[in-house]
């Protein structure tokens, strides 16, 4: 497909295009991806869309994997020896924070706002509440409602807890099984956490260090009869597929993502607290600061063209970030046959009232995130995390 061929069909379908972005483009660029947030498994298959549909633009993507608290190091070296090799980064809140604070993402907004358009009215309201979190500096791509949710096994559990007295009753006439992972290193597990200030009635439930009396007395007692933390979310899932655990914390996607890959048995269950607030969470895209020019230009398309529905209902997946796309209007219907094949085996046709019915809020920003993560594990987790 010729250039202008290119730019005549996004137009029509509604994109805005930097009039100058491809006349100087000599050749192809490879763009070198890294992930620390483990969503290549939703993505990756939209990134690729793109350079099969546009090799003028881009020769390969080149993918590569690491931890998030080791990007922001890398980044920093690459950015001051002048040589950054890393184009793209999809990232969690995590190594997202832990850069803005060292200053090293583009800021996208308001420099190329015209490209990106009316982002409130494009995101649903709970992805929106994030991407106002990224500050300018990048886009939500995938995003989920998440937790607080407990996730049981039914021959085991008769009477599911629906209030948190319930849950410590429970958790208290069956010492050791339940569990929740340790926050800092578990989605379920922080969502869990984040999402007791609004059930108890704490006085500022975006504050865990000044505004989380009840609740910290509430994870002290709890833990009384936890018998120990894994160190992740997926050991926990094992020990309730086992039997060592009969209820657990868990989030939509890690609901029916396990089910679908065979870790937890598939007729296993969900309960949800009464009144409870979603505690969301997201992914996003980012570009570092020092990558050149030629390169930029096809980020901002690439973006540009992850935030169009037929690109966000790749995010649906396996049920990862379920439900997973991040701006309106995306059924799942216009998924990939596996992904609604998936969606239709193992989602639960509870998710569509308990995601209407119930107020969304953002997670912790970064740092009272990493405050309510040391004080948890100073006070909470230290004398019983399993490695």
């Amino acid at each position: 497909m010729s250039c202008m061929s290119w730019k005549s069909s996004l137009l029509a379908a509604g994109a805005v295009l930097v009039t100058t972005t491809f006349g100087a483009m000599a050749e192809p660029v490879v763009i070198n991806v890294i992930d620390v947030a483990g969503d290549l498994q939703v993505s990756q298959p939209a990134l690729e869309k793109f350079q099969a549909e546009h090799p003028e633009l881009v020769s390969k993507f080149v993918f590569t994997q690491a931890t998030a608290p080791e990007l922001a190091g890398k980044l920093k070296a690459q950015q001051d020896a002048g040589r950054v090799d890393i184009d793209f980064v999809l990232t969690g809140n995590d190594a997202l924070a832990a850069g803005m604070e060292q200053g090293l993402w583009l800021e996208i907004l308001p420099k190329y706002a015209d490209k990106f358009p009316n982002l409130k009215e494009l995101y649903i309201p709970g992805a929106y509440l994030m991407q106002e979190m990224a500050r300018g500096q990048a886009f939500v791509i995938d995003w989920y409602p998440s937790g607080p949710l407990l996730e049981y096994a039914p021959d085991r559990v008769k009477d599911v807890p629906n209030t948190p007295e319930a849950l410590m009753a429970y958790c208290k006439a069956n010492p050791g099984k339940f569990m929740y992972a340790r926050p800092a290193n578990s989605g379920p597990g922080r969502t869990f956490v984040m999402g007791l200030p609004y059930l108890l009635g704490d006085k500022d439930p975006k504050d865990p260090i000044n505004g989380w009396d009840k609740t910290w007395a509430y994870l002290k007692e709890l833990d009384s009869c936890i018998e120990y933390y894994t160190a992740g979310t997926t050991a926990s899932m094992k020990e309730l597929a086992n039997g060592t655990r009969d209820i657990i914390a868990t989030t939509t996607g890690w609901d029916i993502n396990p089910r679908y890959l065979g870790i937890v048995p598939e007729e296993y269950k969900i309960g949800a607290f009464k009144n409870f607030t979603w505690v969301g969470d997201a992914n996003y895209m980012a570009v570092p600061k020092g990558v050149s020019e030629a390169k930029l230009k096809v980020v901002l398309e690439l973006m540009a063209y992850l935030l169009k529905p037929a690109q966000q209902a790749y995010m649906y997946d396996h049920g990862y970030m379920y439900p997973g796309p991040a701006i309106k209007g995306v059924t799942l219907d216009m998924a990939p046959k596996e992904s609604q094949e998936t969606i239709e085996k193992f989602g639960r046709p509870e998710y569509a009232s308990l995601i209407a019915d119930n107020p969304t809020e953002a997670p912790l920003d970064a740092k009272p995130l990493v405050a309510m993560f040391d004080k948890w594990d100073r006070e909470i987790g230290a004398a019983k995390m399993k490695k």
